[in-house]
């Protein structure tokens, strides 16, 4: 890992971008800091510039290199960043004049987190700056959780792909914006993610935001059609709404592969992958949902159906997911 994390390190320096393994999904990374070097991740992603980019640091005590923290939420985010930093919760917070405004696609904040994963960690501390890493993969693609997947998506495009195995959550980071009360804050969730609502509600009200946008989104993963397959994907509330048109072969993207919920019956499919096979434990759901999704999208179906999962904790976030990725089909 040593060697690795030099490599990264001085290619960073150079101001050249690298794929990283984070706990999440893999990230694509570059010096935060650099305009020039963050212009290359938009380039390689084909990513517009109206989709701002999560700036990841190091410790706490980096962040007001990246961030001003208003006194009226000083509090509540020290508690949040007590409770899961590092780890897979962004926050969003004024930006300092240091933060290149490509970074923020011109916004006045910036989305902020401190990664859990030891090797994303010690390129960072090697670094010693902040680095700005969305998910490795094409714009508006499924997002990456293997070294695999990155090469599938990025080869020839960029200098370095670290292998760090498999992303222990599977879904890109909580975002969240706080705001004062007179009381108790309110915690806006702008996506959901592994850290859930129910979490976040120990720490003041929660929102959680569900109208999506297609331009010019207050935070990086707004936009309503994203992590989708290059295939269709059709996400349906119930079985008897599934419709084959003759001719058409379709797989199946399912919960637990089930057939008390009513899909596994509805039609001869291609092919069935289970999300959490029998058990229906929303957890490994989560960390399996991008590897099926690119399962199935590589098998050379017309279209992909999906059983919707039950929107709480983490089925929340992986409903999020699902309903994008079929905003386009």
């Amino acid at each position: 890992m040593d060697d690795a994390v030099r490599e990264a390190t001085a290619l960073l320096e150079r101001g050249e971008v690298v794929a990283l393994p984070t706990e999440t999904v893999y990230g694509l990374g570059a010096d935060a800091l650099n305009a020039d070097a963050v212009a290359k991740v938009f380039a390689a992603k084909e990513r517009p510039s109206f989709d701002p980019l999560i700036v990841h640091i190091g410790a706490y005590t980096d962040l007001e290199e990246v961030a001003q923290i208003p006194e009226d939420i000083a509090p509540t985010v020290k508690k949040l960043t007590s409770a899961f930093w590092p780890g897979p919760l962004t926050i969003i917070l004024p930006k300092t004049d240091k933060v290149p405004d490509l970074v923020t696609s011109g916004l006045d904040t910036v989305a902020v987190r401190q990664s859990g994963n030891k090797i994303f960690r010690a390129i960072g501390k090697k670094l010693g700056r902040p680095i700005a890493a969305p998910s490795a993969n094409r714009f508006g693609r499924i997002s990456p959780t293997s070294a695999s997947a990155v090469m599938k998506e990025l080869s020839g495009r960029i200098p370095l792909i670290i292998d760090g195995g498999a992303c222990r959550d599977g879904l890109e980071s909580t975002i969240v914006r706080i705001e004062a009360g007179e009381k108790r804050p309110t915690i806006h969730i702008l996506r959901p993610g592994p850290v859930t609502k129910k979490e976040l509600q120990n720490f003041g009200k929660v929102i959680l935001k569900k109208k999506r946008v297609t331009t010019d989104p207050e935070a990086p993963g707004q936009l309503e059609s994203h992590y989708a397959p290059t295939t269709p994907l059709l996400l349906f509330d119930k079985p008897e709404d599934f419709q084959p048109e003759e001719g058409k072969r379709y797989g199946l993207l399912s919960y637990k592969g089930d057939p008390k919920a009513g899909y596994i019956d509805a039609h001869e499919w291609a092919m069935v992958e289970a999300l959490s096979p029998g058990s229906g434990k929303l957890p490994e759901a989560s960390v399996r949902l991008f590897h099926i999704m690119r399962v199935l999208d590589e098998a050379g179906l017309d279209a992909i159906v999906s059983e919707p999962v039950s929107e709480t904790g983490l089925g929340q976030a992986i409903m999020d997911r699902l309903r994008r990725a079929s905003a386009n089909g």
